[in-house]
């Protein structure tokens, strides 16, 4: 079963997944689809302008090649991705909780001290590809403001069910929840 869209230009037909037994999902997934990714970060470069931000942010995994194509358009020299590890290379770690709506469990959030150095004081973009329950978005703007960065802008490819109406995000579609059965919920 999929569900068909139009985003950024480019229609695709996106797999129905469950998440639990009366929750499924439409999946949007960049990875994997230089086209659709392309043409989402091109479009969400239009929703905030570069004045308004010095760096952006995301949470790894799925929206990585998102903000790596709106880097590469815009020019930007560094972009942060949150880690749901710490990793060796990470000195004296930040991190936040994080529960996603794609993620059993409750995981983390890091940034190594040195990207955390360099998000103090400054104005930030957060990125996703697909905003839900709102998890992610707001363990990422704890982080922002663990560092001691302001966040100045949200965007995603899509607001799923009403994230839209509850967050100030911007973003390019919205995408419905679904019952067991295949009906919009």
């Amino acid at each position: 079963m999929t569900y068909p869209v139009e985003i950024a230009g480019l229609h695709r037909e996106l797999p129905i997944c469950k998440v639990t037994d009366d929750l499924y999902i439409a999946a949007f997934i960049c990875f994997g689809d230089y086209e659709i990714t392309e043409a989402c970060a091109k479009e969400l470069l239009k929703l905030v302008p570069k004045k308004d931000y010095d760096y952006m942010l995301t949470a790894e995994a799925k929206s990585i090649p998102l903000i790596y194509a709106m880097a590469r358009q815009s020019k930007a020299k560094k972009f942060f991705i949150a880690r749901k590890g710490p990793k060796a290379y990470m000195t004296d770690p930040i991190h936040v909780d994080d529960q996603s709506i794609t993620t059993k469990g409750l995981q983390k959030l890091y940034l190594g001290r040195e990207d955390a150095d360099l998000i103090k004081g400054k104005r930030i973009l957060i990125i996703d590809d697909v905003v839900s329950t709102g998890g992610s978005l707001l363990a990422m703007e704890k982080l922002v403001e663990l560092a001691g960065g302001t966040v100045t802008g949200r965007v995603t490819v899509f607001a799923e069910g009403d994230a839209g109406e509850k967050f100030d995000i911007k973003y390019l579609g919205v995408l419905p929840l679904f019952n067991a059965d295949g009906t919009e919920k």
